[in-house]
């Protein structure tokens, strides 16, 4: 479920303010999130994972009100339920492909899948790349793993922005369908920003999300 209302974020030292649209959607929808260069798309997934406080509004994530959660509540919340592939990999460049996408349960305490690591980089095209590390990926392995680790350990609510972007056709098509199947499987929403056709066409049906350019601090809604 995502309940946001009269959502606002500004970034210090910057004169604009990102002023979101509202959105209501159900647990387990899918949705597009859309805009201009500028407009606060990887902005807003932000927020929606916890990571950046709003300035003002209502953001509800789940079950979770992420305005009123503090710090270790929104680790804790995030760890459990969300899934997130950002522009930015954050691949840890000390670590190789197995160990960068171990840590998620190695974070929570918990025993590693490395049977569903395996099956996951089997799907995209990544068997036999466990042990290289970052730097010896190309940009767009590097993105299919970032993208394993978003859905491994099968969250409730899965972030992603612009997933496809340094992806063939046949890549892109295959991460496309382990973000849908991943989401359906566990009953989660989905949240992609993306300009890429291919996405869109995977996501046929979902709602629009669209956001429009910062304004001026001060100016109105």
């Amino acid at each position: 479920m995502l309940d946001v209302r009269d959502l606002s974020h500004a970034y210090p030292g910057t004169a604009g303010v990102l002023r979101f649209p509202d959105l209501q959607a159900a647990q387990g929808s899918r949705v597009l999130l859309r805009g201009a260069s500028g407009s606060g798309k990887s902005t807003l997934l932000a927020l929606l994972a916890g990571l950046l406080r709003p300035q003002s509004g209502q953001l509800r994530v789940g079950s979770a009100d992420l305005v009123r959660l503090g710090a270790r509540e929104l680790d804790a919340w995030r760890g459990r339920e969300i899934g997130f592939l950002p522009q930015r990999l954050h691949l840890s460049p000390g670590l190789d492909v197995m160990h960068n996408l171990a840590l998620p349960w190695i974070a929570a305490g918990q025993p590693v899948d490395r049977a569903r690591i395996d099956e996951l980089l089997r799907r995209l095209g990544l068997q036999g790349l466990a042990s290289r590390r970052p730097h010896e990926l190309s940009v767009g392995q590097a993105q299919r793993v970032a993208l394993v680790r978003a859905v491994l350990r099968r969250p409730r609510v899965l972030l992603a922005d612009e997933p496809t972007a340094h992806l063939d056709d046949d890549s892109a098509a295959e991460a496309c369908r382990l973000m849908v199947e991943a989401a359906a499987q566990e009953g989660a929403t989905l949240v992609v920003a993306t300009h890429d056709a291919r996405v869109e066409a995977s996501l046929d049906g979902a709602l629009v999300w669209r956001l429009a350019s910062p304004q001026p601090a001060g100016s109105p809604r």
